[in-house]
Parts: C-alpha cells; sequence; structure tokens
C-alpha cells in the first residue's frame, strides 16, 4: 500500500519516493504526495525527477483499488523511471492549491445549504455541488453572502479520524448520498471547520478558511424535480 503523504501534509511540494512499478501508463511509489481522483475531486499532477536528471511529467493521479495503491499515470511517450530507483516528486502546486481552495469552499457551501448532497466535483478554483432540495427556492446573493461570511471568519481547517464503528454509529455526519466514505480499514478521516462543519473526507484541504478568498456563486440550475445544482468560483483563480 503507498503511503499518502499528502494527509499528513497537504502543502508539501516535493518528496523523495522508490520506484515499485514502471510501465507505460503505470507508475507506483512506495510513498506520494499525489492526490489520487476521487470523491468528485480530480488526480495531481506533477513530474517525477530521476537522480540524472530525467523528467517523468504525470497526467493524473489515480486509485487502483484492487491493488489498494495510488497510480501515477505519466504522460504518452513519456520517459519511464527505472524499478528501485529513487525520483523525487514535484507537484503542480498551483493546480492543487486551486483545488484546496475550493474543496474546503464546497464544504462551507454543504452548511450554508444544509440538504442532503446528491453529487459534487472539485475543480481548478471552480466547483459545484448538487442537492436534494425539494421545491425549495434558492436566492443566489443570499447563498453568496452566508458563504463569504463563513469563510471570513478564518476558521482552522483540521482532520481526525475515527473507526468505522464510529462512523456508523453516527449517521449524521455523511452529508452525501451517493458517495460514501471509504469504509473497512479500521478508520475514517474526519475534516473539520471550526465549529462550521464536521464531514468524512479523503481530499486536500487549506489550513484556514480566509485561504479560500472570495467566492462566487455563479449559477443555479434545476436537475430534476428535487434536485438543485449550485456553482461557485473563487477569485484570483
Amino acid at each position: 500500500m503507498t503511503e499518502l503523504l499528502f494527509r499528513d501534509d497537504a502543502y508539501r511540494r516535493s518528496a523523495p519516493a522508490r520506484v515499485l512499478e514502471s510501465a507505460p501508463g503505470r507508475i507506483v511509489l512506495d510513498a506520494t504526495l499525489f492526490y489520487a481522483r476521487g470523491g468528485g475531486q480530480p488526480g495531481d499532477v506533477g513530474e517525477l525527477v530521476a537522480a540524472n536528471g530525467q523528467v517523468t511529467p504525470l497526467a493524473e493521479t489515480i486509485y487502483d483499488a484492487d491493488r489498494k495503491t495510488v497510480v501515477h499515470v505519466p504522460l504518452e511517450g513519456a520517459p519511464l523511471p527505472e524499478v528501485g530507483a529513487t525520483v523525487e516528486q514535484k507537484l503542480d502546486w498551483g493546480v492543487r492549491l486551486a483545488r484546496m481552495r475550493a474543496h474546503t469552499a464546497l464544504h462551507l457551501l454543504s452548511v450554508v445549504l444544509p440538504y442532503p448532497v446528491t453529487g459534487g466535483s472539485v475543480g481548478d478554483g471552480e466547483g459545484r455541488l448538487d442537492f436534494d432540495s425539494g421545491d425549495v427556492a434558492f436566492d443566489r446573493a443570499e447563498i453568496e453572502a452566508r458563504l463569504n461570511e463563513f469563510i471570513a471568519t478564518d476558521a482552522a481547517v483540521s482532520t481526525r479520524w475515527i473507526t468505522d464503528d464510529e462512523l456508523a454509529a453516527n449517521p449524521g455526519l455523511v452529508k452525501t448520498m451517493k458517495v460514501k466514505p471509504p469504509m473497512g480499514s479500521g478508520r475514517v478521516r474526519l475534516v473539520e471547520i471550526g465549529d462550521l462543519d464536521l464531514q468524512p473526507c479523503g481530499g486536500t484541504h487549506v489550513a484556514r478558511t480566509s485561504e479560500i478568498g472570495r467566492a462566487e456563486v455563479v449559477g443555479i440550475e434545476k436537475k430534476g424535480k428535487i434536485n438543485r445544482r449550485v456553482r461557485i468560483k473563487l477569485s484570483g483563480v
């Protein structure tokens, strides 16, 4: 199983790792800085640099559920590192930070709109959530104002772990209807935003809400009889 370095420090931009597998479309390391696609958040990108200076650009990072490991997908035709070699991982920090900001903002959006979440996606400084809100009318200006009020609190964003049994005993922690938190390893990671929000999540987040910047609600769409989609975009992206 690949050690997930980003879980301990989402701000770390480089780190060494040993190559366990290397083939077209698939590089596996013993430890990774790169978040693997999941939970509506895309996989990280960046590059692997070998001791001889060879650079392997990464097109995406995905998770191999069957083998419980992270797969770094090289760009087509890129040179591959040798198995057993040590490489330096270099994260595309601009992309990571934009997604961290957006993901944290979406957590706050789920506080502004306390309805079951039926879907969502994290983009590069933008994102959306779908809510099972019935026939409730959404006011764009009101949602935007409340979201920015929460962002301006400069609340700390932290993580902690609970057991699978503790989560099962507290089903209200899970806001998403379709995407369930990963269980089976014995523990589940919670993301806590001050006294505003607490929910299971494996994604990457900023350390304080003030890092999100100003958010704009750029669209509200009707997606079926009872679903509403809310799109946001962050300033400076």
